[in-house]
């Protein structure tokens, strides 16, 4: 929840901002600067995603190797081994790989048409949720707040910008996310608990 209200919210407000500041300047010297710019920012995406999102990944892998008594228990915590903080690194890079272009083309092509500045606006948005959110320790899913971060960009333009239906598969497809895990880790369990 956190991240999807200030993901839409920052991405409105930045692209206000952004829209205001810029409105006397060439158009040209305005996409060369945000054509940097979202160099930049997608840079801070991808850090911060990995902040996020390999952390939780690594929790997980972790408590596997707990559980399996090959993590390294010494001292008041969990040591991460180098080859897991790789393993996870490289296959996020693959999954981002693999998946990434639908994924554009539904939300940036499809859900909002997006301008140079408006993906500008919602990187750095996201880019700046995210900071806070892990400087907080707060997990939040990276999809969700750059998916609002790029609603918020498209809505200031105007309303209609955004393809509402699309947001609303979005939603529902979120919302069934949690029960339908849970249903599935609870069928998988018990079919492993009677092969096991």
């Amino acid at each position: 929840m956190v991240s999807t209200v200030l993901g839409l919210g920052g991405g409105y407000l930045i692209t206000k901002l952004i829209i205001y500041v810029f409105q006397g300047v060439n158009r040209i010297l305005a996409n060369k600067f945000f054509t940097v710019g979202q160099a930049v920012s997608a840079m801070a995406m991808a850090f911060l995603h990995g902040a996020q999102d390999g952390q939780k990944f690594m929790g997980v892998f972790m408590l596997t190797l707990y559980y399996n008594n090959l993590a390294d228990k010494t001292g008041s915590g969990f040591t991460i081994p180098i080859w897991v903080m790789v393993l996870c690194s490289v296959t996020m890079g693959i999954g981002t790989s693999v998946g990434g272009m639908r994924i554009i083309k539904s939300v940036g092509m499809d859900m909002v048409k997006l301008e140079r500045y408006q993906g500008f606006s919602a990187d750095l948005s996201a880019a700046i949720t995210l900071l806070i959110s892990s400087l907080f320790g707060i997990p939040v899913s990276t999809t969700h707040t750059k998916t609002t971060a790029i609603m918020g960009t498209g809505a200031a333009k105007r309303l209609s910008s955004v393809d509402w239906s699309i947001v609303g598969d979005m939603v529902l497809a979120w919302v069934l996310t949690f029960p339908g895990c849970g249903i599935i880790a609870y069928f998988m369990s018990k079919l492993f608990i009677t092969i096991f």
